[in-house]
């Protein structure tokens, strides 16, 4: 495993995470003899970041389960989780990201999280929040009085969050930057794949994609602000089960953009990745380590093969230049593109 530093922080996170959404499955939903092993052999492979929210989870299942095998084994690795704010909590955003979190930390059995992070990217309009919608929140809401940057700041000074964050949706890059500049960020959650690699660079020529990520990994990276990837797989799609046989394994969840023409189309023509040398996961997450502005790639995992399948891609070679000349093309299709959580 190697290890790259967060932002400024001087903190050292291993290039691949360990997620526990319900994407995949394993943390929210498996048995607890395969949860254990799993994380059991995540250590073993020198991950030390942990990622995880409230929302993972009926209950916060993923929380939860986390928090009780890491007491257990007695490690105490670097964990992130997540503030949902939705309609309920407008009238104090910040007293419901000091509550939020003081459940969090129960479920953690842990003291302080080291990054705490908005799950709802910053939007110039305030959105219409209804029920359990969380997806997005409006600037405003970050930044005025009793917000979700006073909330994060009361934490942060009582010693309960030791560096903080937020998610990046997309098509949002004017109210990311007004965010990462404040200075008061160390982390960014944003995906960047080989189906929609606008995180990280412009959008390729031809390549009709959506959301637009804006280069976002190259800002927060000239504000010496850390990267940490959801959905490197672009929610399952790129993996050799489903450019195969066009399915999932039985514990993820998918998502609705995943029946996205664009998406499934692009992803299946990517299979040439696929080499006796190299999975297409593997290709995936060599493909993204290879940016700069990337800290670490959350795997989720729904079986502890798959952990072992992607952790081999760090400190592996980059994607060739024939092979990225070949990804281009495909960029260049102009096929659309969806991402899920």
């Amino acid at each position: 495993m190697r290890y790259r530093e967060m932002g400024s922080t001087g903190i050292q996170v291993s290039e691949i995470g360990f997620g526990t959404a319900a994407t995949s499955g394993l943390m929210t939903k498996g048995r607890y003899e395969d949860q254990r092993e799993c994380i059991v052999r995540a250590i073993e492979l020198g991950i030390n970041y942990f990622d995880t929210s409230p929302d993972y989870g009926e209950e916060a299942s993923g929380e939860d389960a986390l928090g009780r095998i890491l007491q257990e084994l007695g490690v105490r690795p670097l964990i992130t989780t997540k503030i949902e704010v939705r309609s309920k909590d407008l009238g104090d955003i910040a007293g419901w990201v000091q509550q939020s979190l003081e459940e969090s930390l129960r479920r953690l059995r842990v003291d302080y999280v080291d990054v705490l992070q908005i799950h709802n990217g910053p939007t110039v309009q305030r959105p219409v929040l209804e029920g359990r919608n969380y997806r997005v929140l409006g600037l405003e809401d970050y930044l005025a009085p009793n917000g979700a940057l006073e909330g994060l700041e009361r934490v942060q000074r009582q010693g309960k969050a030791r560096y903080l964050g937020f998610v990046c949706r997309g098509d949002d890059i004017g109210p990311v930057t007004q965010l990462l500049d404040t200075g008061l960020f160390s982390m960014i959650n944003v995906p960047y794949t080989l189906v929609n690699p606008t995180a990280g660079q412009a959008k390729p020529y031809g390549m009709d994609v959506a959301p637009n990520f804006g280069n976002v990994l190259t800002i927060a990276r000239e504000r010496a602000v850390g990267a940490a990837l959801y959905s490197p797989l672009a929610a399952g799609l790129l993996t050799d089960r489903f450019v195969e046989n066009g399915d999932y394994h039985p514990l993820s969840r998918t998502y609705p953009g995943n029946s996205n023409v664009g998406s499934i189309g692009r992803a299946r023509a990517l299979r040439f990745l696929s080499t006796k040398e190299s999975s297409l996961a593997q290709s995936a997450y060599r493909f993204v380590l290879m940016h700069p502005g990337v800290t670490t790639a959350i795997s989720g995992v729904s079986e502890i093969g798959q952990l072992d399948e992607v952790v081999a891609a760090s400190g592996a070679p980059g994607l060739t230049e024939e092979e990225m000349a070949r990804v281009e093309m495909v960029w260049r299709a102009g096929q659309g593109a969806a991402e899920g959580e």
